[in-house]
């Protein structure tokens, strides 16, 4: 039950402070003084839900912050649950057991990721979520009468909620998931759960099928293996005797190749050794005639080297007279005699000194002129002779260093060597074309030709009587056993493993039966309890709700006497999956439908608080009734206030009733024995709330 509210600028509320006893507490005032507002305070302490669009909207205009805190009993333990709300919407939430006056925080906040949830833990202690206690014990304004204006369906739900069948529902969930999980469990060990036996069972007979098509088969495989590999092991006896011989053709081919080669070598190099020869010899020829002339040809240059040498000097000496001469005609013409006078000291003179005369000097340079140029073409004959004979010189040094370059020392050697040049050629001309094939000819070149050739010889008598094509159709066939053995080894590991793997598959499958065996028989235990015993349409939670009904119309049916109407009794019961509901008068039963609105609610009324009854035995033990005398008349409203004041009386087993009653109308509580009655009015600072 609760024990306070205490509002701090919740909704309409300021600051209101509610206690509360056992029994009944009745809110009256006018709309919009925050009588309702204290079903909100309740829900969103205990739970954090609310009719309001946001939390925000849960904070009084013009502060900043909001909080709501209630303190309850339940089981004999007083819990005191907070929650706060700011303007940006942050929440904070306690949950705390006062023990001795000692505040103990049990849960906060809502991080349900950690583990930490403080609604959670309210669920927990009151045996009941937002949703369940809202259906079942808060009625809210105008909301009275759905529960006879509901569906079937829906009616069985509320019922089921309200006695706790919904619990079974949370056990056979929890049994299908444990059952669910078993399965995956076993499957996650096995691979299987018990829905594959029969896909195991027809497994395993394909399995076993398999193996005893599959043994026979290996057992010809193996035959056919045996039977090839005999065969290869002739044939290869065969092939390693032919096989040196094979080596020995390719010996052969080489030797011959390189006999050849080494013909065409031998005969180049004679070639050029002859080719040396003929150049040495035509670099010799002439050279002793050249060489005997040597001594007389640089004896004669340089008799030549002389005389030119003379003849240069006179030249010279001519050269030197004739520019005397010249000096001396440009001096004679300044001498010429004027009347036979000097020109230097003007005195008389015969006649000048021949020396300083025109005539003679001019004589005299033509003379040594004319001697001069004669010496001038006896020097080009000399020059000419010189360069004759240096050129023979140098032909006859060249000749000596010729034959000592060749080391000739005289022109027998010469001849000898002619001699030899005329023998190779010779033999050359004798040896036969490397392109004949002519081996044991051209192995007459020299000793290393005839060792090649011997080499030929045994080799070619090593292979008589091979076949190459024999001995590559052997090889042939050999390859294409081998490929026939490789096959039939493929195959032969293929269904061993097969033969392999197909065992195993039956020792796991006959394994994983027997296991499943026995999981199929505990699953199948499972279902029968969830089917009999936790499904809310079993025997278990029929019998209860046949239960349940025949309290609640029991109940009900009492309630509905004493609101003086014309009904005497409500039978709830059930229909296959729906609750029917049936009103009787004292001759006849009646369709809910054709009652008037006010006996429509006090039949709605005798019902819930049949089920409050009923919920006797919940851990909260409270019932909230927003304005239920709407649509009453002033008759039936006195007989719920008469109705109400008995259910200050009201308890089931050891724990009382809680109600509380929020109504406008007032003036019907007046003569009422209701004590616990609190005035709501609307006030400039909040709502104003008054003990009556």
């Amino acid at each position: 039950m609760i024990k306070t509210i205490e509002l701090g600028d919740f909704l309409s509320h300021h600051e209101t402070l509610l206690d509360f006893d056992n029994g009944v507490t009745v809110f009256v005032g006018h709309n919009g003084a925050g009588k309702s507002s204290i079903i909100d305070a309740i829900t969103f302490s205990l739970f954090g839900q609310h009719t309001r669009k946001s939390n925000k909207g849960l904070i009084r205009h013009g502060s900043t912050q909001g909080f709501a805190k209630v303190d309850f009993f339940v089981n004999g333990k007083n819990y005191q649950a907070t929650r706060k709300i700011d303007a940006k919407g942050g929440l904070a939430a306690t949950l705390a057991e006062i023990r001795n006056g000692e505040r103990i925080e049990i849960a906060a906040g809502e991080r349900k990721q950690f583990g930490e949830s403080m609604t959670h833990e309210v669920e927990r202690i009151i045996g009941m979520n937002f949703e369940k206690l809202k259906i079942a014990s808060i009625v809210q304004q105008g909301e009275l009468s759905t529960i006879i204006k509901a569906k079937p369906k829906e009616f069985k739900e509320l019922l089921n909620a309200v006695i706790g069948i919904d619990k079974l529902d949370v056990a056979s969930e929890t049994l299908k998931i444990a059952s669910k999980e078993f399965r995956e469990k076993i499957k996650a060990g096995l691979g299987y759960d018990d829905t594959h036996i029969d896909i195991l069972q027809r497994e395993l007979e394909k399995h076993q099928n398999d193996l005893k098509e599959s043994k026979p088969h290996k057992e010809e495989l193996i035959s056919i293996q045996q039977a090839l590999q005999d065969s290869i092991a002739g044939f290869r006896e065969k092939l390693e005797i032919d096989t040196p011989k094979v080596d020995k053709i390719n010996q052969l081919e080489q030797r011959k190749i390189e006999l050849l080669s080494y013909a065409k070598e031998a005969i180049n190099e004679m070639r050029q050794g002859i080719n040396e020869k003929e150049r040495k010899v035509r670099e010799c020829v002439g050279c002793f005639d050249r060489l005997e002339i040597k001594a007389d040809l640089e004896k004669t240059s340089e008799r030549i080297e002389l005389a030119i040498n003379e003849t240069q000097g006179k030249i010279q000496e001519l050269t030197s007279q004739i520019i005397s001469i010249r000096e001396r005609q440009s001096l004679a013409k300044k001498l010429q005699l004027k009347d036979n006078r000097c020109p230097v000291c003007d005195s008389y003179v015969e006649k000048l000194n021949p020396l300083f005369q025109q005539e003679h000097l001019q004589e005299e340079l033509e003379r040594i002129q004319k001697e001069s140029n004669d010496l001038q073409k006896e020097l080009s004959v000399y020059n000419q002779k010189k360069i004759e004979f240096s050129r023979k010189v140098q032909d006859a040094r060249e000749a000596e260093a010729t034959l000592k370059a060749h080391a000739i020392n005289s022109q027998r050697e010469i001849e000898e060597i002619q001699k030899e040049i005329n023998q190779k050629k010779q033999s050359i001309q004798n040896i036969p074309s490397v392109h004949t094939g002519d081996l044991l000819a051209i192995s007459e070149i020299d000793s290393h030709a005839k060792l090649i050739f011997e080499n030929i010889r045994k080799l070619e008598s090593d292979i008589v009587g091979f076949n190459m094509g024999d001995y590559n159709a052997l090889r042939k066939t050999i390859d294409e056993k081998q490929v026939e053995l490789s096959t039939c080894h493929q195959k032969i590991g293929a269904i061993t493993e097969k033969i392999s793997k197909g065992e195993l598959h039956v020792r796991e499958i006959q394994d994983a039966l027997e296991e499943l065996k026995i999981v199929k028989e505990y699953i199948v235990n499972i279902d029968n309890i969830q089917t009999n015993i936790f499904n809310r349409d079993g025997p278990v939670a029929t019998s209860l709700r046949s239960w349940a009904l025949n309290t609640i119309s029991a109940k009900a049916s009492e309630y509905l006497t004493l609101l003086n109407t014309k009904l005497q009794r409500i039978q709830l019961s059930e229909k296959t999956r729906d609750i029917s509901i049936v009103c009787y008068s004292k001759t006849e039963s009646l369709d809910i439908e054709s009652l008037s609105g006010g006996e429509q609610v006090s039949i709605a009324l005798a019902l819930r608080l049949g089920m409050a009854s009923l919920l006797g035995a919940s851990n909260l033990n409270l019932m909230i009734l927003d304005e239920p005398t709407t649509h009453l008349d002033a008759d039936r409203k006195k007989a719920l206030v008469g109705v109400l004041s008995q259910l200050s009386n009201i308890t089931n087993l050891e724990s009382s009733m809680q109600f509380i009653i929020i109504t406008h109308d007032a003036e019907i509580f007046e003569d009422s024995n209701v004590e616990k009655i609190y005035r709501f009015e609307s006030a400039e600072n909040g709502s104003k709330v008054v003990a009556l």
